[in-house]
């Protein structure tokens, strides 16, 4: 900003000499003719020399004109860029899977940066750097050596204290790079766009003993988006996100307050919940869009591959497998195999969602979504018994809003999420000799959030903005209707509240600072003992 505030002010003095320049020429011309005047009265060839000497100053003069005014349209700035008003919330949908820019919206793939057009939707809630460059490809910073490639990142360090209830409930410290994530693509031709996700959890992937990483590296992301019309786009076979709720598709840490992710979307909805999967998605008319998606289905197994046999199906040991679908941790577990063919089942899963941004509601947006598996047992399931376990079905259904009231910084959150399960004595939480953990005909949660968005004023020649925020989130994953070998028996810990207070601090749009204390409590006699104070940088470019 200093630097092209620099360049302005020295046009301006130029212009002012410039401007000057011609009034005394002007003046120089007009004393000139008088003096001619006045000799011409006395001598024919003394206003012959008058007039060849005011003819070369007024060329000479001509020719500075032109210099400087060459070196004026050299050093003239192009036309500079505005500082952005302090963005309002994300207020609408975006195409399937598009992320908002940080810096505005300039929506890609599933990530940052492919070329597809916005639904119209708003930039996210941060206020956007005065003179911010336009949107590089390369990280927001290079122009691609590429044509069509583009690259993005996100990623985001958590670190403070928080009860432990397998140490009693004990205070502890930690500290997690929770993730660093690649956002490669490329449009291979203006209406056909790859798109991939790489993200790196936990520090990477290392188990040796002296080793100090504990994480994974995955493919979260990777397909082909074939753009056909507004109404009608095909996102062909590859690994996608299930469009459900919010947040499972605008998880990049600018887009939420908290430290962690809000907690419906740490177990109802198992975000990042990613399935191998196709789509058609497109806008029905300003302000509605749609996705509907076929995928592989979740399984209700949540052992590794160790205890899957050459068949895909269930290894019969005395110790049995873990489930992938509990009432104490939902569907935290049941996510699908997304490479070398060990899907347990044949099932296919369906899903769909209405993105909304109504017109006459300026600073609404919302979406109602779901998702459902006629099948979530694995082949060969059984009970700690012995008993052969059948199929089972399930269900998801969410709705959610968020509103920005129009010139204030007042910001509103609501959603809705709801798990219905068929049959639940098949289910293998309900049979595996574990009673706290059984699951009954459905699951459900809701949360509420409010914050309001502080501007800071400019400090390191950005514009900050501060957003303290409540969120208040009830989950009860184990209701009625259990059924199955197991005592029934749950001792509450399935029924939890959530209290999350914080702030988040913005010193640009692609970059967030977080503090958040949470408090939980459930009907567990032993107290949930899992509080935490934890503070985060996420960034998003």
């Amino acid at each position: 900003m200093s630097i092209r505030t620099g360049v302005c002010v020295g046009g301006t003095k130029r212009r002012r000499a410039f401007s000057a320049l011609i009034a005394a020429a002007s003046i120089l011309t007009a004393s000139n003719g008088t003096a001619g005047a006045a000799e011409d009265a006395s001598s024919p060839s003394g206003a012959q020399t008058s007039t060849e000497a005011l003819l070369q100053k007024l060329q000479a003069m001509e020719q500075r004109i032109k210099s400087l005014e060459g070196q004026l349209k050299k050093q003239q700035p192009a036309e500079p860029v505005r500082a952005a008003k302090p963005a309002a919330p994300r207020t609408g949908a975006l195409e399937p899977g598009v992320r908002a820019q940080a810096a505005g919206e300039t929506p890609g793939k599933t990530t940052s940066q492919a070329p597809a057009k916005a639904a119209g939707q708003a930039s996210p809630k941060a206020p956007a750097d005065p003179g911010m460059q336009p949107k590089k490809p390369i990280l927001g910073l290079l122009d691609s050596p590429v044509e069509g490639l583009a690259f993005g990142a996100y990623g985001e360090v958590k670190y403070g204290a928080f009860r432990n209830p397998d140490a009693g409930g004990k205070w502890q410290n930690g500290f997690d790079a929770h993730r660093l994530v690649l956002l490669p693509t490329y449009a291979i031709t203006p209406n056909i766009i790859f798109n991939a996700e790489i993200e790196l959890e936990h520090g990477g992937i290392a188990f040796d003993a002296d080793d100090k990483r504990h994480g994974s590296a995955e493919i979260e992301q990777m397909f082909v988006d074939f753009k056909i019309a507004d109404q009608f786009n095909w996102r062909a076979p590859g690994i996608d996100l299930v469009p459900i709720g919010f947040i499972n598709q605008r998880h990049e840490p600018t887009q939420f307050y908290s430290v962690n992710r809000p907690e419906i979307y740490n177990g109802l909805i198992p975000s990042t919940f990613m399935v191998p999967s196709s789509s058609i998605y497109g806008r029905l008319m300003d302000g509605l869009s749609y996705q509907v998606q076929i995928s592989t289905s979740i399984e209700d197994f949540g052992s590794g591959f160790d205890l899957r046999s050459d068949a895909n199906g269930v290894l019969l040991l005395p110790g049995g497998y873990a489930p992938g679908i509990t009432g104490l941790s939902a569907l935290h577990d049941s996510r699908p195999v997304v490479g070398d063919f060990r899907q347990l089942s044949n099932t296919m899963a369906y899903a769909g969602k209405l993105d909304f941004r109504p017109s006459f509601l300026p600073g609404f947006a919302g979406s109602v979504s779901g998702y459902f598996s006629p099948n979530v047992s694995p082949r060969g399931a059984y009970g700690d018994l012995g008993n052969t376990l059948g199929r089972a079905s399930l269900g998801i259904f969410d709705a959610e809003f968020r509103y920005r009231v129009p010139d204030t910084g007042l910001e509103l959150r609501g959603e809705y999420a709801q798990v219905f399960l068929g049959k639940p004595e098949n289910m293998r939480a309900n049979n595996d000799t574990d009673p706290t953990n059984n699951v009954g005909k459905t699951m459900y949660a809701a949360s509420g959030e409010i914050a309001y968005h502080f501007p800071l004023g400019t400090i390191l020649n950005s514009e900050w903005e501060a957003v303290p925020f409540y969120r208040y989130t009830y989950e009860n994953l184990q209701t009625s209707g259990f059924a199955g070998t197991d005592a029934n028996t749950p001792t509450g810990a399935g029924q939890l509240q959530f209290h999350t207070l914080g702030i988040a601090v913005f010193p640009s749009p692609k970059l967030v600072l977080k503090a958040t204390y949470q408090k939980v409590i459930n009907r567990d006699p032993a107290g949930a003992q899992s509080d935490s104070f934890l503070g985060g940088l996420g960034f998003f470019f």
